[in-house]
Parts: structure tokens; C-alpha cells; sequence
């Protein structure tokens, strides 16, 4: 059936530089989004720290996260998925 195979379109937030990945702007604070957070284009939902520099990373999509891919203070590579949206 058709309907059955557009149930749900997962998309994918991806990096878009090599670095550092962190979930929060600092250890004292929640992370910026988690498993179920609704995010819109301007949601800021990491940190990848590259060469010392600390750059917002933005949905750039509407939906819900449904799976945080990356640990926090993981390095990451250009293009990797850090989130499963939904």
C-alpha cells in the first residue's frame, strides 16, 4: 500500500564543518535540544567548536528530534548526521 510507505519522513541535521560537537553552550546549563524537542529553522540545536571558534548550529528545518546521534564533546566530520528529525 502507498499510504503505508509514507508514514513518516525522516530527515537528517548534518554538520557542516569538522570539530568538536556539544550539545550546550556550558556544563551548567540543558542541552539546547533533546529526544522530542519541536525545533524551527532559526532553533539552535548544537555547538561544533572549530580552530577555537564556537559556531551556532541551526535546524534549518521545522519538525521534532527524534534521536540525538552524536555524544556530547564528540568529534565530528563535515557532513556527518548529528540529528534524526521528524
Amino acid at each position: 500500500d502507498v499510504a503505508d510507505s509514507i508514514i513518516k519522513e525522516e530527515k537528517t541535521i548534518r554538520s557542516p564543518m569538522v570539530g568538536t560537537f556539544y550539545s550546550r553552550p556550558n556544563p551548567e546549563v540543558p542541552e539546547f535540544v533533546k529526544e522530542g524537542s519541536q525545533v524551527t529553522s532559526d532553533t539552535v540545536v548544537c555547538l561544533i567548536e572549530a580552530m577555537k571558534l564556537f559556531n551556532e548550529i541551526k535546524a534549518e528545518t521545522e519538525g521534532k528530534i527524534l534521536k540525538v546521534l552524536v555524544k556530547d564533546g564528540s568529534p565530528v566530520e563535515y557532513n556527518q548526521p548529528l540529528f534524526e528529525i521528524e
